[in-house]
C-alpha cells in the first residue's frame, strides 16, 4: 500500500514549515477517513501540535446560563424555535456562581466560557461576566459565547472581565440558518478590535459538507488571527431538518481536526486547538483542548448537559492524560 505522491510531497513540505493554501487544505480533506493518507495526516498533526504546545493539554469549561427558543432557526441546533423542546429559562446568579466554583476549584481550568442565546439581554450578560470575574481566580480566562455585538459592546465586555469570545460564521451560514454571515464577520472584527481573543472553529460539520466548504471556513479563522481554532461535528438531533444527513464519524472529525491543525499552526496568535465534543481520536490528531460543560448545550436535548453529553473536569483531565499529554494547565 502506497500513499498518494502529491500528498506525501505536501506533508513533507508542511513538516519543513510550509504554510499550506486553502486549496491544499481542501486537498487534504478529500481523502477518506479510513485511508493511509488520513492516518498520516493525523499522526503528523499530532506530533507537530505537541511540539508547538509543549505537549500541554488545556481544559475549558462552559456554562450555558440562559435558553429560549431561538429565532436564528439553525437547522442543526436543539434550540431552534422551529423544532426545540426547550422553553425560556435562566440560571440564577447563585447557580451560575456554584457552577463556576465547581469548574475552577481544582485550579485545572484554563478558561470558562459563558454562553447565552443569539438574542440576549446585554446588561444581563455584562452582569454575569463581572460577577463571575469577581469570584474566580484571576488567571482563569473568561470567554463569552453569545450572538452578534458591536465594537462598543465588545469593549464593555472586556472592561467587565471577558478575555475572549467564541464567534464564527458556521458552515452554510445564511442557508442552514437565518443569520447574516456578513454580520457574523463584523462581530469577529469587533472582537479583534477590542483586543479580545477570538475563539473559532470549523463547525458544525456534517457528511454533506464538501472539502472546499470546510477549507474556506478553516482559513477564515486563520485570516482573522484566531486564538483557538478547532473542529466540531454536528450532533444528530432527531427533530432537526438536517437529521436526514446523519453525522460524521469521530474518525472523520479527527481527520478534520488534523487538517485544521496543519493549516493553523503557523498562525502567530494561535494558542490551542479544540475538538468538540471531546474524544481521544481528536486529541491524538492535533487537538490539545477539550471542554467540560454544564447548563444548556445546543448539541443536547437535555436542559442540563452535565451527566448527559457534557463531561466534567475530571473526565477531561483523564482523557488528556490517556492521550499522553505530559502536562496539564494548572494555575
Amino acid at each position: 500500500m502506497k500513499a498518494d505522491k502529491n500528498f506525501l510531497d505536501l506533508i513533507e513540505k508542511i513538516q519543513s514549515g510550509y504554510q499550506i493554501t486553502q486549496q491544499e487544505c481542501a486537498f487534504l480533506l478529500q481523502f477518506p477517513e479510513t485511508s493511509l493518507e488520513s492516518a498520516i495526516t493525523r499522526g503528523v498533526a499530532d506530533v507537530m501540535s505537541r511540539e508547538k504546545f509543549d505537549n500541554t493539554g488545556l481544559v475549558f469549561g462552559q456554562i450555558g446560563f440562559e435558553v429560549s427558543p431561538c429565532p436564528g432557526k439553525c437547522k442543526f441546533c436543539s434550540i431552534s424555535e422551529e423544532h426545540t423542546q426547550f422553553e425560556k429559562a435562566s440560571m440564577s446568579d447563585e447557580n451560575i456562581l456554584a457552577s463556576a466554583d465547581n469548574f475552577t476549584a481544582s485550579g485545572d481550568l484554563f478558561a470558562l466560557a459563558l454562553m447565552a442565546m443569539h438574542n440576549y439581554d446585554f446588561e444581563r450578560v455584562l452582569h454575569v461576566v463581572a460577577m463571575v470575574r469577581s469570584k474566580i481566580p484571576a488567571q482563569t480566562q473568561i470567554v463569552i459565547n453569545i450572538g452578534d455585538f458591536d465594537l462598543t459592546q465588545a469593549k464593555e465586555l472586556k472592561a467587565a472581565g471577558a478575555n475572549g469570545a467564541y464567534h464564527l460564521t458556521r458552515l452554510r451560514e445564511g442557508i442552514d440558518t437565518t443569520l447574516d454571515p456578513e454580520i457574523r464577520k463584523q462581530t469577529m472584527g469587533h472582537i479583534k478590535q477590542a483586543r479580545l481573543d477570538l475563539y473559532y472553529c470549523c463547525e458544525p460539520i456534517g457528511p454533506e459538507h464538501t472539502p472546499e466548504e470546510m477549507a474556506e471556513q478553516i482559513f477564515r479563522g486563520i485570516d482573522y488571527g484566531c486564538f483557538q481554532h478547532g473542529a466540531m461535528r454536528r450532533v444528530l438531533i432527531p427533530t432537526s431538518p438536517l437529521a436526514k444527513y446523519g453525522q460524521i464519524s469521530e474518525l472523520r472529525l479527527a481527520q478534520v481536526t488534523a487538517v485544521v491543525t496543519l493549516s493553523a499552526l503557523s498562525c502567530t496568535e494561535l494558542k490551542s486547538i479544540g475538538v468538540h465534543e471531546p474524544n481521544l481520536l481528536g486529541i491524538t490528531a492535533g487537538a490539545n483542548a477539550i471542554y467540560a460543560e454544564t447548563g444548556i448545550n445546543p448539541r443536547d436535548t437535555e436542559k442540563e448537559t452535565s451527566g448527559h453529553r457534557g463531561l466534567d473536569i475530571s473526565d477531561c483531565k483523564q482523557m488528556l492524560t490517556e492521550a499522553g499529554f505530559s502536562k496539564l494547565f494548572h494555575i
